[in-house]
């Protein structure tokens, strides 16, 4: 990918990378957030955007590389699968590193304060994301962190002088990526924040408006926070079923490194003591109810028994909810309390609809801050695996889910 920034008069507050697959079934409907950028950047002269974006051309997928600043779009380049070159595989980790790199160039050269980068496709949580079907993959959540760090350091490599520019957001602009396992991955890889939906969203989503909350807000992170989620929260797309949100909740996470050692330090201790005293079948029990009590994600009429996203529970209430629990020892309570304290510390801003109209009236009013996999029998675990697992991850191993989760099974 060639530089295609044109460098501003003035330094900008904020580099914002779209990288849009549209190479599947929401290809023309997520295509609404460049005209969203577009637009955002036509009223806020302190936004460049880096746009990769791949899609259908008639029958040809077409990958396309520019840049859009004070309303105009840069020059593009363009590769045409058919023509001798072939579109980018968007859902490859190199791919996504190469694209890093080049929004960090950017943000170099136009002096942003800032730089995020807003993933646009298919999201499967802890399972992955960036479902490219002409090249029959999906990229597992870990290479998805580890292509961003991979980008940052390109570009370290490249301009020495610039080596502390790092991702400071990510947008997930993807179903169910609001989750510990993703957050737990990019603070591993240096991102600051992630925007995200706990459940699965309705295309286009998360809309490029979002940008301009981000730059106008760049020394208050809770006032930014809060800024973004009231606009994916307020947001509406017209539809054949009248005007809809994209999302049935939303939240904006702080990845601060300390703060995921602590709630991963807090979930495994409980793990671990909550696995020893269920070798009493009581409190096994006990603490299976307890867990299968809050609803996972997946919540819309249509959902299958076998979707992996039913374990996806929402951590703050599923260890409110052990905290509660008269049947569990002291011990066990607080620890549960503790992760759950732990958790919401991650959590600058969220926000839940207690009935979301296109979900059949759906309740999230438990779905504040980012999920857990707690799966309560082996097929709950990882029913699509090889193609999507969410437990083949840093984070659930290092909090002992899966010992936690086989002691209640």
């Amino acid at each position: 990918m060639q530089n295609v920034s044109i460098t501003p008069t003035r330094p900008r507050a904020l580099e914002f990378g779209i990288y849009r697959d549209g190479d599947n079934n929401l290809d023309a409907s997520q295509a609404g957030v460049l005209a969203q950028a577009h637009s955002t950047s036509a009223r806020d002269a302190s936004i460049q955007f880096t746009v990769e974006d791949t899609g259908r051309d008639g029958k040809r997928l077409v990958s396309e590389h520019y840049t859009i600043q004070d309303g105009i779009t840069g020059p593009s380049d363009l590769l045409r699968s058919g023509q001798g070159d072939k579109a980018e595989n968007m859902a490859d980790p190199a791919t996504l590193a190469r694209f890093v790199k080049q929004t960090l160039d950017n943000a170099e050269a136009s002096g942003s304060k800032q730089t995020w980068i807003d993933l646009v496709d298919h999201g499967a949580g802890d399972g992955g994301g960036l479902e490219a079907d002409s090249f029959k993959g999906i990229m597992p959540m870990p290479q998805i962190a580890a292509a961003i760090a991979q980008g940052v350091a390109m570009h370290a490599n490249e301009h020495p002088e610039d080596a502390g520019r790092r991702i400071d957001g990510v947008v997930a602009n993807q179903c169910l990526m609001s989750s510990l396992g993703f957050a737990d991955a990019l603070s591993r890889a240096g991102v600051t924040y992630l925007a995200a939906s706990p459940e699965t969203m309705l295309s286009p989503g998360v809309p490029s408006t979002v940008a301009h909350d981000i730059a106008q807000h760049l020394d208050d992170p809770a006032v930014m926070a809060q800024a973004v989620v009231s606009d994916v929260m307020r947001t509406r797309y017209a539809t054949g079923m009248g005007a809809i949100a994209p999302a049935a909740a939303f939240d904006v996470l702080d990845l601060a490194p300390d703060k995921l050692t602590s709630a991963e330090s807090a979930i495994k201790t409980f793990n671990d003591d909550a696995s020893t005293a269920a070798t009493n079948d009581a409190v096994r029990r006990a603490l299976a109810a307890d867990v299968g009590s809050v609803p996972g994600m997946v919540r819309f009429p249509e959902a299958t028994s076998d979707m992996p996203w039913h374990a996806d529970r929402p951590a703050i209430a599923v260890y409110d909810t052990l905290a509660r629990d008269a049947r569990l020892s002291q011990t066990l309570r607080n620890e549960a309390r503790a992760a759950g304290d732990a958790v919401d510390a991650l959590v600058l801003a969220h926000r839940e609809s207690p009935h979301f109209a296109p979900f059949g009236g759906s309740s999230y009013r438990d779905a504040a801050g980012p999920t857990i996999h707690a799966p309560l029998s082996s097929k709950q675990a990882d029913p699509w695996a090889p193609a999507v697992s969410e437990t083949h991850n840093a984070f659930y191993k290092a909090v002992d889910q899966e010992r936690f989760a086989n002691a209640l099974a």
